[in-house]
């Protein structure tokens, strides 16, 4: 589909692209993961791919295993072009049916066995897909997809088990560069959940990207922890295979208590995890309660998702002080991660943690919307909204031209960019020195009792103080009834009127919460952030009652 026009004020072209933040690198963004995977197969055949568990599986037996997958799939029509949504856990296997799909030029929609009927229903129709393939463990594998599936009329196929006729995948060379790779939803401000997709030239790039920032290579174990509808979970379990390294798989129970996802990290001699920034905090309560002998294999720490707040960046530098930890970000719709920043003691004095650098091939523009009279560049030290232009923006939304053209643009910009795309991320930042620094959601903007403010300035300012393990803010009721409520897990002992007097230090008065609710834990997402939806139901309960 045709893209439509930025509208831009008089000389923000030339401004915008001046202020612009980016990064070029030559990088192989049309090769395949699989013709790599190949390559390590016939080096060292026998070197390990996958660690799930008990089963460790080398090069050769992986690339054997995607034979046998690939096999099946074109057996059943499967080809280039196509999509296939694949529901099972996170496993061995996962790697295996996404090189699979990836040989025929088909594209991966992984879908969640736990979503409500209605949601898998809902994301089967919209994406259209041409198959279901269930390699869910067990006799029955996951009969709430299959029935969902058959109630949208689509095919579905249960994976073989290993061990079949050696089918080695032949090598086929093309440039994949623009075929539809993957395809993740996300939630909607609709309600909706809505399909990003990603294309083989972004995922590449982005790959390379987290192989030269964090230094990934051949000796590196890199832990596979995220839910598979959770984009992380694809530079996981892919970056490892194209490094030569290997991906550690790390099941549901260790992620669910901090005592063995550290046990996990250390016995399997992880190199390299990424955790949003709730579990980045128990790896490094983890690490305090041991005394610092935690994960001594571990080299980066990587926190994305959420924003990583100054204190707890703080913590974990002093409870892994052999660990680099980095600060990411990047929205689903340009391929995952955007930007990265290793971060260093002094940026733990600032109000708010940047997120860093552009990675490869990535230009980063901040704009001001004036309304009708378009959108004009912010100046230094000016928040500004984020748009993302270059290799790793996507086409937007899987058979959903209207949502596609709300946030996707012609890049004005850069006549030279590989996709001609821009992304707005509907977030706000400010450059600073080379430098992202994240503001929060442009949609977590409110106004209550007149006053228009962000919620996330509420939050970092919360944040810092040493008694709060963890908080979050959010609005009970509307217009002139509206009110903010503190959600908070305390560190330590503390008083509510001790944390209003801390937070009037720094804000003015109408940005200080007057309800406060004190939680052992705050409500997470699948993905692990916090669940505002659920403090926002809590309160509103609260104050009903």
């Amino acid at each position: 589909m045709s893209l439509a026009e930025l509208p831009l004020t008089e000389g923000t072209l030339a401004r915008a692209g001046e202020l612009a933040l980016h990064r070029t690198a030559p990088l192989d963004t049309g090769t395949a993961v699989l013709e790599l995977v190949a390559q390590h197969a016939e080096t060292d055949p026998d070197r390990p791919a996958v660690v799930d568990g008990g089963l460790t599986i080398g090069y050769r037996d992986l690339l054997a295993r995607v034979g046998e997958i690939r096999a099946a799939l074109s057996a059943q029509g499967v080809g280039a072009g196509d999509t296939v949504a694949a529901a099972g856990p996170r496993s061995a296997e996962t790697p295996a049916v996404f090189l699979a799909l990836e040989s025929l030029g088909a594209s991966y929609l992984p879908v969640d066995p736990a979503w409500p009927a209605e949601r898998v229903r809902d994301v089967l129709e919209r994406s259209r897909a041409a198959l279901l393939l269930d390699y869910a463990p067990g006799d029955d594998g996951a009969p709430n997809v299959v029935r969902a599936a058959q109630a949208e009329r689509i095919a579905s196929l249960r994976l073989p088990r290993p061990g079949g006729a050696c089918h080695l995948p032949p090598r086929i060379a093309r440039d994949r560069s623009a075929e539809i790779r993957y395809t993740i939803f996300t939630s909607g401000t609709t309600g909706r959940p809505k399909g990003a997709t990603v294309e083989h030239r972004g995922m590449l790039n982005h790959l390379w990207a987290k192989i030269d920032d964090l230094s990934i290579g051949a000796d590196d174990a890199v832990a596979f922890t995220a839910p598979l509808v959770f984009d992380i979970s694809i530079w996981q379990m892919l970056c490892p295979l194209v490094a030569g390294g290997r991906i550690v798989v790390v099941d549901d129970t260790a992620l669910r208590f901090p005592r063995r996802l550290v046990n996990t990290l250390e016995t399997t001699g992880v190199t390299v995890v990424e955790l949003v920034p709730t579990m980045v905090g128990w790896v490094v309560d983890e690490a305090l309660r041991r005394g610092g002998s935690t994960a001594r294999e571990l080299r980066r720490l990587v926190s994305t998702g959420e924003e990583l707040h100054p204190a707890a960046a703080a913590r974990a530098l002093d409870a892994l002080p052999h660990v680099g930890l980095v600060n990411a970000y990047g929205p689903t719709e340009c391929s995952d991660d955007v930007t990265h920043h290793t971060v260093t003691r002094a940026d733990t004095t600032r109000p708010r943690l940047p997120v860093g650098a552009p990675v490869a091939n990535t230009a980063l523009y901040l704009l001001v919307d004036e309304g009708a009279a378009g959108w004009r560049a912010a100046e230094p030290g000016e928040t500004g909204e984020l748009f993302v232009g270059g290799t790793c923006v996507g086409p937007g939304y899987l058979n959903d031209p209207r949502t596609t053209a709300k946030a996707f643009f012609a890049d004005p910009f850069d006549p030279a960019s590989a996709t001609g795309r821009l992304y707005r991320t509907g977030d706000l930042a400010r450059f600073d020195d080379g430098l992202v620094h994240y503001l929060g959601r442009g949609d977590r903007q409110v106004k209550v009792a007149g006053v228009r403010m962000e919620l996330d300035e509420i939050e970092a300012v919360l944040s810092r103080h040493p008694a709060i393990e963890k908080c979050a803010v959010t609005v009970a009721g509307s217009g002139a009834r509206g009110e903010l409520v503190a959600h908070y897990v305390p560190r330590a002992a503390v008083t509510r009127p001790e944390l209003q007097e801390a937070l009037r230090a720094t804000l003015p008065a109408a940005m200080v919460p007057r309800r406060w609710r004190r939680w052992d834990a705050l409500p997470l997402t699948p993905n692990g952030k916090v669940d505002h939806r659920s403090l926002e139901a809590a309160a509103d309960q609260e104050e009903t009652r």
